[in-house]
């Protein structure tokens, strides 16, 4: 048993850390609330590891979304973490985490996803398509817009709340994320 545990530390095949599958296969990964987020895992599967995300997936599972965020997709999803939620009023997430609130919710989580991967670039190429601002589609039936100040995104919607991009893309086998700074409201 010491021979075996002293060859793999000899090849190089026993190593520790979140990243250790990504450095063994070459997958890139990016680092979302102390987790690696692997590209070949989906939206879910890479978001329950998230310890900045416990709320968004706490609230994936009571709005019986998981199976469609595990799904095929393309999805992209600004992606707000548990410091954004606690920015709502008291209360506000709590009351849509009741089970007779679910339709509002719903409503809110899809207001964050817009069909297709829309990575950074993408999005940049896009608002700058359409003079400064880019007008997203999402998958609730309303509009998200988008808008760059050199580097940095920011995400607005309907009703004028302006949400920074703190971390983008995130790929997943079946989308992209970016990491979102304050929940977005549809109207």
């Amino acid at each position: 048993m010491k021979r075996f545990f002293s060859l793999l530390m000899g090849t190089g095949l026993l190593l520790s850390g979140a990243n250790t599958y990504a450095q063994m296969s070459g997958e890139k990964t990016v680092e979302v609330g102390g987790a690696a987020m692997y590209p070949t895992k989906d939206i879910v599967d890479n978001a329950v590891n998230s310890k900045d995300h416990t709320t968004l997936v706490a609230a994936v599972k009571a709005a019986d979304l998981v199976s469609t965020l595990k799904g095929a997709g393309p999805f992209t999803v600004f992606a707000p973490t548990n410091e954004a939620f606690a920015k709502l009023p008291d209360g506000a997430v709590d009351n849509l985490l009741k089970p007779e609130n679910k339709p509002d919710l719903v409503k809110v989580l899809t207001y964050h996803v817009v069909a297709g991967r829309i990575g950074s670039r993408e999005l940049m190429k896009m608002i700058r398509k359409g003079g400064g601002k880019a007008t997203l589609k999402t998958v609730q039936g309303e509009n998200l817009y988008a808008s760059a100040n050199g580097n940095m995104i920011t995400i607005w919607d309907e009703n004028g709340n302006k949400s920074m991009v703190t971390i983008a893309d995130v790929w997943q086998s079946n989308g992209v994320i970016h990491v979102v700074d304050t929940v977005l409201m549809p109207k």
